[in-house]
Protein backbone atom coordinates (compact mmCIF):
# COMPACT_ATOMS: atom_id res chain seq x y z
CA UNK A 1 0.00 0.00 0.00
CA UNK A 2 1.49 3.11 -1.10
CA UNK A 3 1.05 6.81 0.78
CA UNK A 4 -1.77 7.74 -1.38
CA UNK A 5 -3.39 4.55 -0.56
CA UNK A 6 -3.01 4.91 2.81
CA UNK A 7 -4.11 8.62 2.61
CA UNK A 8 -7.46 7.73 1.21
CA UNK A 9 -8.02 5.38 3.38
CA UNK A 10 -7.87 7.37 6.18
CA UNK A 11 -9.60 10.26 4.81
CA UNK A 12 -13.07 7.97 3.79
CA UNK A 13 -12.60 6.40 7.57
CA UNK A 14 -12.65 9.72 8.99
CA UNK A 15 -15.41 11.12 6.70
CA UNK A 16 -17.80 8.18 6.96
CA UNK A 17 -17.45 8.60 11.33
CA UNK A 18 -18.55 12.08 11.01
CA UNK A 19 -20.72 11.90 8.12
CA UNK A 20 -23.34 9.12 9.03
CA UNK A 21 -24.48 10.80 11.81
CA UNK A 22 -24.76 14.23 10.76
CA UNK A 23 -26.50 13.14 8.20
CA UNK A 24 -28.75 11.48 10.69
CA UNK A 25 -29.67 14.02 12.54
CA UNK A 26 -29.37 16.70 10.15
CA UNK A 27 -32.49 14.64 8.31
CA UNK A 28 -34.22 14.24 11.67
CA UNK A 29 -34.58 17.69 12.08
CA UNK A 30 -34.62 19.01 8.91
CA UNK A 31 -37.07 16.99 6.86
CA UNK A 32 -40.77 18.17 6.96
CA UNK A 33 -43.30 15.52 8.13
CA UNK A 34 -46.03 14.28 6.03
CA UNK A 35 -48.18 17.39 6.71
CA UNK A 36 -45.31 19.88 6.32
CA UNK A 37 -44.63 20.51 9.96
CA UNK A 38 -40.68 20.44 10.65
CA UNK A 39 -39.98 17.73 13.02
CA UNK A 40 -39.27 20.00 15.92
CA UNK A 41 -42.44 21.09 16.01
CA UNK A 42 -44.53 18.41 16.81
CA UNK A 43 -45.74 19.88 19.95
CA UNK A 44 -47.62 22.34 17.76
CA UNK A 45 -49.29 18.93 16.20
CA UNK A 46 -50.81 18.55 19.88
CA UNK A 47 -51.58 21.95 20.47
CA UNK A 48 -53.35 22.27 17.13
CA UNK A 49 -55.49 18.99 17.83
CA UNK A 50 -56.52 20.50 21.45
CA UNK A 51 -57.34 23.84 19.87
CA UNK A 52 -59.05 22.55 16.68
CA UNK A 53 -57.18 24.56 14.12
CA UNK A 54 -57.63 22.75 10.82
CA UNK A 55 -56.50 23.75 7.29
CA UNK A 56 -60.84 23.12 7.18
CA UNK A 57 -61.43 26.06 9.37
CA UNK A 58 -59.10 28.16 7.62
CA UNK A 59 -60.14 27.74 4.05
CA UNK A 60 -63.29 27.17 3.98
CA UNK A 61 -65.84 29.04 2.31
CA UNK A 62 -62.54 30.90 1.50
CA UNK A 63 -60.90 31.45 -2.09
CA UNK A 64 -57.20 31.03 -2.36
CA UNK A 65 -55.29 31.96 -5.94
CA UNK A 66 -52.17 29.97 -6.73
CA UNK A 67 -49.87 30.77 -9.31
CA UNK A 68 -47.83 28.45 -10.75
CA UNK A 69 -50.73 26.37 -10.14
CA UNK A 70 -50.17 23.93 -13.33
CA UNK A 71 -47.90 21.41 -11.53
CA UNK A 72 -45.59 20.61 -8.95
CA UNK A 73 -45.67 22.30 -5.78
CA UNK A 74 -49.25 24.88 -6.91
CA UNK A 75 -50.66 21.73 -8.26
CA UNK A 76 -50.07 19.88 -4.94
CA UNK A 77 -51.40 23.32 -2.86
CA UNK A 78 -54.07 23.66 -4.95
CA UNK A 79 -55.59 19.75 -4.17
CA UNK A 80 -54.73 20.05 -0.77
CA UNK A 81 -56.92 23.41 0.13
CA UNK A 82 -59.77 22.08 -2.66
CA UNK A 83 -59.62 18.88 -0.25
CA UNK A 84 -60.23 21.27 2.75
CA UNK A 85 -63.42 22.89 1.32
CA UNK A 86 -61.75 26.50 -0.46
CA UNK A 87 -62.31 27.21 -3.68
CA UNK A 88 -58.55 27.34 -6.06
CA UNK A 89 -58.29 29.92 -8.95
CA UNK A 90 -55.01 28.22 -11.06
CA UNK A 91 -52.92 30.54 -12.59
CA UNK A 92 -50.40 29.71 -15.11
CA UNK A 93 -49.17 29.55 -18.90
CA UNK A 94 -50.75 26.90 -20.54
CA UNK A 95 -54.49 26.56 -20.10
CA UNK A 96 -54.29 22.87 -21.15
CA UNK A 97 -51.71 22.08 -18.32
CA UNK A 98 -54.33 24.21 -15.74
CA UNK A 99 -57.83 22.79 -17.24
CA UNK A 100 -56.54 19.18 -15.94
CA UNK A 101 -55.41 20.09 -12.48
CA UNK A 102 -58.97 21.32 -12.23
CA UNK A 103 -60.64 18.57 -13.35
CA UNK A 104 -59.09 16.36 -11.05
CA UNK A 105 -59.61 18.30 -8.18
CA UNK A 106 -63.56 18.88 -9.43
CA UNK A 107 -63.32 14.79 -10.07
CA UNK A 108 -62.58 14.50 -6.63
CA UNK A 109 -65.44 16.77 -5.00
CA UNK A 110 -63.32 20.41 -5.12
CA UNK A 111 -64.13 23.90 -6.86
CA UNK A 112 -61.51 25.28 -9.09
CA UNK A 113 -61.12 27.96 -11.80
CA UNK A 114 -58.71 28.66 -14.21
CA UNK A 115 -57.03 31.76 -15.49
CA UNK A 116 -54.26 31.32 -18.25
CA UNK A 117 -51.91 34.28 -18.10
CA UNK A 118 -48.27 35.15 -18.57
CA UNK A 119 -47.02 36.36 -15.28
CA UNK A 120 -43.84 38.45 -16.62
CA UNK A 121 -46.87 40.59 -18.66
CA UNK A 122 -47.77 43.30 -16.70
CA UNK A 123 -50.98 44.37 -18.44
CA UNK A 124 -51.78 40.68 -18.32
CA UNK A 125 -51.62 39.74 -15.17
CA UNK A 126 -53.84 43.30 -14.53
CA UNK A 127 -56.38 41.65 -17.05
CA UNK A 128 -56.32 38.38 -15.34
CA UNK A 129 -57.01 39.25 -11.52
CA UNK A 130 -59.49 42.11 -13.39
CA UNK A 131 -61.40 38.74 -14.23
CA UNK A 132 -61.05 36.81 -11.39
CA UNK A 133 -62.63 39.74 -9.23
CA UNK A 134 -65.63 39.86 -11.57
CA UNK A 135 -66.01 36.04 -11.87
CA UNK A 136 -65.08 35.58 -8.22
CA UNK A 137 -65.78 38.94 -6.36
CA UNK A 138 -62.10 38.74 -4.88
CA UNK A 139 -59.53 36.64 -3.22
CA UNK A 140 -58.87 35.56 -0.04
CA UNK A 141 -56.07 33.74 -0.05
CA UNK A 142 -52.97 34.78 -2.52
CA UNK A 143 -50.34 32.33 -2.66
CA UNK A 144 -47.51 33.47 -5.00
CA UNK A 145 -45.95 30.58 -5.94
CA UNK A 146 -44.92 30.78 -9.48
CA UNK A 147 -40.88 31.32 -10.15
CA UNK A 148 -37.90 30.77 -11.83
CA UNK A 149 -34.39 30.39 -10.97
CA UNK A 150 -31.16 30.67 -12.67
CA UNK A 151 -28.02 28.89 -11.73
CA UNK A 152 -24.88 31.25 -13.20
CA UNK A 153 -21.68 32.37 -11.72
CA UNK A 154 -20.96 35.80 -12.07
CA UNK A 155 -17.83 35.35 -14.35
CA UNK A 156 -20.28 33.68 -17.43
CA UNK A 157 -23.06 36.75 -16.21
CA UNK A 158 -20.92 39.89 -17.22
CA UNK A 159 -23.11 40.53 -20.76
CA UNK A 160 -26.52 38.64 -19.17
CA UNK A 161 -28.36 41.44 -17.85
CA UNK A 162 -31.67 40.23 -18.81
CA UNK A 163 -31.05 37.17 -16.34
CA UNK A 164 -31.47 39.39 -13.82
CA UNK A 165 -34.54 40.71 -15.47
CA UNK A 166 -36.46 37.83 -16.24
CA UNK A 167 -36.24 36.57 -12.88
CA UNK A 168 -37.22 39.97 -11.56
CA UNK A 169 -40.24 40.62 -13.42
CA UNK A 170 -41.84 36.85 -12.89
CA UNK A 171 -40.31 36.71 -8.86
CA UNK A 172 -40.94 39.56 -8.27
CA UNK A 173 -42.96 42.29 -10.30
CA UNK A 174 -45.62 39.89 -11.27
CA UNK A 175 -46.26 38.89 -7.72
CA UNK A 176 -46.45 42.63 -7.07
CA UNK A 177 -49.12 43.25 -9.16
CA UNK A 178 -51.01 40.65 -7.94
CA UNK A 179 -50.74 41.95 -4.37
CA UNK A 180 -51.62 45.38 -5.84
CA UNK A 181 -54.60 43.97 -7.44
CA UNK A 182 -56.12 41.67 -3.99
CA UNK A 183 -55.08 43.26 -1.16
CA UNK A 184 -57.56 46.45 -1.49
CA UNK A 185 -60.54 43.88 -1.27
CA UNK A 186 -59.11 41.73 1.21
CA UNK A 187 -58.34 44.95 3.17
CA UNK A 188 -61.96 46.50 2.99
CA UNK A 189 -63.34 42.17 4.11
CA UNK A 190 -61.29 42.79 6.99
CA UNK A 191 -59.28 39.67 5.97
CA UNK A 192 -56.51 38.07 3.72
CA UNK A 193 -53.56 36.20 3.68
CA UNK A 194 -50.39 36.93 0.88
CA UNK A 195 -48.01 33.80 1.19
CA UNK A 196 -44.96 34.31 -0.85
CA UNK A 197 -42.88 31.23 -1.70
CA UNK A 198 -39.41 32.24 -1.23
CA UNK A 199 -36.19 30.38 -0.81
CA UNK A 200 -33.90 29.07 1.90
CA UNK A 201 -31.13 30.61 -0.45
CA UNK A 202 -32.49 34.01 0.41
CA UNK A 203 -31.17 32.52 3.60
CA UNK A 204 -28.09 30.62 3.09
CA UNK A 205 -26.69 33.23 -0.15
CA UNK A 206 -26.11 30.71 -2.34
CA UNK A 207 -23.23 31.37 -4.88
CA UNK A 208 -24.18 31.30 -8.36
CA UNK A 209 -28.11 31.94 -7.47
CA UNK A 210 -27.60 35.57 -7.09
CA UNK A 211 -30.19 37.00 -9.67
CA UNK A 212 -32.80 34.08 -8.38
CA UNK A 213 -31.75 35.12 -4.57
CA UNK A 214 -32.23 39.24 -5.23
CA UNK A 215 -35.45 38.74 -6.75
CA UNK A 216 -37.11 36.58 -3.72
CA UNK A 217 -35.17 38.56 -1.56
CA UNK A 218 -36.79 41.82 -2.91
CA UNK A 219 -40.59 40.34 -2.47
CA UNK A 220 -39.74 39.20 1.53
CA UNK A 221 -38.46 42.89 2.12
CA UNK A 222 -41.43 44.28 0.30
CA UNK A 223 -43.97 42.32 2.36
CA UNK A 224 -42.01 43.26 5.42
CA UNK A 225 -42.70 46.79 5.03
CA UNK A 226 -46.33 46.02 4.39
CA UNK A 227 -47.19 44.16 6.64
CA UNK A 228 -46.81 47.06 9.77
CA UNK A 229 -49.27 48.72 7.57
CA UNK A 230 -51.94 45.82 7.61
CA UNK A 231 -52.05 44.23 10.85
CA UNK A 232 -55.32 46.42 11.97
CA UNK A 233 -56.79 44.99 8.73
CA UNK A 234 -56.26 41.64 9.90
CA UNK A 235 -54.20 41.05 5.98
CA UNK A 236 -51.03 38.37 6.94
CA UNK A 237 -48.27 37.97 4.89
CA UNK A 238 -46.29 34.61 4.92
CA UNK A 239 -42.77 33.93 3.63
CA UNK A 240 -42.12 30.73 3.38
CA UNK A 241 -38.39 30.22 2.65
CA UNK A 242 -38.75 27.23 0.96
CA UNK A 243 -35.73 24.16 0.66
CA UNK A 244 -35.01 22.54 -2.45
CA UNK A 245 -38.29 20.50 -4.11
CA UNK A 246 -37.88 18.30 -6.86
CA UNK A 247 -40.15 19.48 -10.00
CA UNK A 248 -39.39 20.54 -13.03
CA UNK A 249 -37.84 24.10 -12.52
CA UNK A 250 -35.04 22.13 -10.90
CA UNK A 251 -35.18 19.30 -13.63
CA UNK A 252 -32.29 20.95 -15.64
CA UNK A 253 -29.63 21.35 -13.35
CA UNK A 254 -28.31 17.70 -13.32
CA UNK A 255 -26.46 18.62 -9.76
CA UNK A 256 -29.99 18.15 -7.98
CA UNK A 257 -29.89 15.01 -8.84
CA UNK A 258 -26.59 13.96 -6.02
CA UNK A 259 -29.31 16.09 -3.24
CA UNK A 260 -31.76 15.75 -1.46
CA UNK A 261 -34.91 17.49 -2.11
CA UNK A 262 -38.62 17.58 -0.47
CA UNK A 263 -41.40 16.39 -3.12
CA UNK A 264 -44.15 18.84 -3.91
CA UNK A 265 -46.44 17.02 -1.68
CA UNK A 266 -43.90 17.83 1.41
CA UNK A 267 -43.54 21.30 0.08
CA UNK A 268 -47.85 21.68 -0.36
CA UNK A 269 -47.96 20.56 3.34
CA UNK A 270 -45.39 23.79 4.49
CA UNK A 271 -48.15 25.72 3.07
CA UNK A 272 -50.77 24.70 3.69
CA UNK A 273 -49.53 24.98 7.29
CA UNK A 274 -48.54 28.13 7.39
CA UNK A 275 -52.22 28.88 5.68
CA UNK A 276 -53.24 27.49 9.24
CA UNK A 277 -50.85 29.30 11.47
CA UNK A 278 -50.66 32.90 9.15
CA UNK A 279 -46.82 33.11 10.79
CA UNK A 280 -44.79 35.62 9.25
CA UNK A 281 -42.15 33.13 8.45
CA UNK A 282 -42.14 29.78 7.82
CA UNK A 283 -38.44 28.36 7.34
CA UNK A 284 -36.42 25.04 8.47
CA UNK A 285 -33.90 24.83 10.96
CA UNK A 286 -31.21 24.94 9.03
CA UNK A 287 -32.04 27.93 7.21
CA UNK A 288 -32.78 30.04 10.40
CA UNK A 289 -29.19 29.01 11.47
CA UNK A 290 -27.77 29.97 8.18
CA UNK A 291 -29.15 33.37 8.62
CA UNK A 292 -28.54 33.53 12.28
CA UNK A 293 -24.90 33.01 11.73
CA UNK A 294 -24.59 35.12 8.48
CA UNK A 295 -26.20 38.21 11.38
CA UNK A 296 -22.93 37.14 13.60
CA UNK A 297 -20.03 36.98 11.88
CA UNK A 298 -20.71 37.57 7.84
CA UNK A 299 -17.27 37.29 7.03
CA UNK A 300 -17.24 33.53 8.52
CA UNK A 301 -20.32 32.95 6.63
CA UNK A 302 -18.35 34.48 3.40
CA UNK A 303 -15.34 32.06 3.42
CA UNK A 304 -18.05 28.91 3.69
CA UNK A 305 -19.77 30.06 0.95
CA UNK A 306 -16.68 30.26 -1.00
CA UNK A 307 -15.70 26.59 -0.06
CA UNK A 308 -19.00 25.34 -1.50
CA UNK A 309 -18.37 27.40 -4.75
CA UNK A 310 -15.43 25.76 -5.63
CA UNK A 311 -16.88 22.38 -4.68
CA UNK A 312 -19.77 22.48 -7.63
CA UNK A 313 -18.88 24.15 -10.98
CA UNK A 314 -21.35 26.19 -13.73
CA UNK A 315 -22.77 23.43 -15.99
CA UNK A 316 -22.00 23.22 -19.24
CA UNK A 317 -25.71 25.15 -19.83
CA UNK A 318 -24.70 27.69 -17.92
CA UNK A 319 -21.67 27.76 -19.92
CA UNK A 320 -23.80 28.37 -23.19
CA UNK A 321 -23.63 24.73 -24.22
CA UNK A 322 -27.42 24.64 -24.48
CA UNK A 323 -27.13 20.33 -26.24
CA UNK A 324 -24.87 18.98 -23.52
CA UNK A 325 -25.88 16.11 -21.68
CA UNK A 326 -23.58 16.52 -19.21
CA UNK A 327 -23.16 14.03 -16.15
CA UNK A 328 -22.42 15.67 -13.06
CA UNK A 329 -19.39 14.33 -11.44
CA UNK A 330 -18.12 15.36 -8.27
CA UNK A 331 -14.46 14.70 -6.11
CA UNK A 332 -14.56 13.35 -2.82
CA UNK A 333 -14.69 16.39 -0.55
CA UNK A 334 -18.25 17.24 -3.14
CA UNK A 335 -19.86 13.82 -2.21
CA UNK A 336 -19.10 13.59 1.60
CA UNK A 337 -20.79 17.57 1.38
CA UNK A 338 -24.02 15.79 0.03
CA UNK A 339 -24.45 12.67 1.80
CA UNK A 340 -23.51 14.76 5.24
CA UNK A 341 -26.21 17.38 4.65
CA UNK A 342 -28.93 14.92 3.59
CA UNK A 343 -32.00 16.49 5.22
CA UNK A 344 -30.58 19.95 4.67
CA UNK A 345 -32.51 20.50 1.60
CA UNK A 346 -30.71 23.59 -0.11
Amino acid sequence: MNLGDLTNLVENSIGNLVEKPLAAVSHIVNTPNSAGRYRPFYLRNLLDAVQGRTLEEAVEGRTALITGGSSGIGEAAAKKIAEAGGAVALVARTRENLEKVASEIRADGGTAHVYPCDLTDMDAIAAMADRVLDDLGGVDILINNAGKSIRRSLELSYDRIHDYQRTMQLNYLGAVQLILKFIPGMRERGYGHVLNVSSVGVQTRAPRFGAYIASKAALDSLCDALQAETVNDDVRFTTVHMALVRTPMISPTTLYDKFPALTPEQAAGVITDAIVHRPRRASSPFGQFAAVADAVNPAVMDRVRNRAFAMFSDSNAAKGDESSTEATTFDKRSENFVRATRGIHW
